[in-house]
């Protein structure tokens, strides 16, 4: 079972942009809300 939606606050973008792991994001999900 995959995770293809996700909503979340802009804590994990934040930390996932200063950490330079931002390709992650589209791996992990295909949607994201903020």
């Amino acid at each position: 079972m995959s995770i293809n939606r996700a909503i979340i606050n802009s804590s994990p973008l934040i930390v996932l942009l200063k950490s330079q792991q931002a390709q992650l994001i589209p791996q992990l999900f295909t949607e994201i809300l903020v």
